[in-house]
């Protein structure tokens, strides 16, 4: 007897449809070429949930390197002088100090560096 795989094919396709929705052209109406477009798309997906830690760190240093510039020290003076200060801001909340609010971000740099 054989085996009639119609509905399992259908089902797979229809999956793959909806993963390459807003695709265009070929990409979305071959189930071949939107099989490779899906699978390099989650490809993309998985290596740049990693690169965008890095990025947002990149720019995380940046923006403190930049008001610590403002506020007469260098980046790395600042974060040495913050450890031996025992002060635990990690750079994403320095960063977002440095942008938003400046004066805060000035205590923590004259603290840190009274305490050297």
């Amino acid at each position: 007897m054989r085996v009639k795989r119609g509905v399992t094919t259908h089902a797979k396709h229809k999956k793959l449809r909806e993963q390459t929705k807003g695709y265009s052209l070929v990409r979305r109406s071959s189930i071949r070429m939107a099989r490779q477009a899906v699978l390099k798309a989650l490809q993309y997906q998985y290596r740049d949930r990693r690169n965008k830690k890095r990025d947002f760190r990149s720019l995380w240093i940046t923006r403190i390197s930049a008001a610590a510039q403002a506020a007469g020290t260098s980046y790395s003076a600042l974060m040495g002088a913050l450890k031996k200060a025992n002060i635990t801001l990690d750079r994403k909340i320095l960063a977002e100090l440095a942008a938003n609010q400046p004066k805060a971000f000035a205590a923590v740099v004259e603290t840190a560096q009274k305490t050297k």
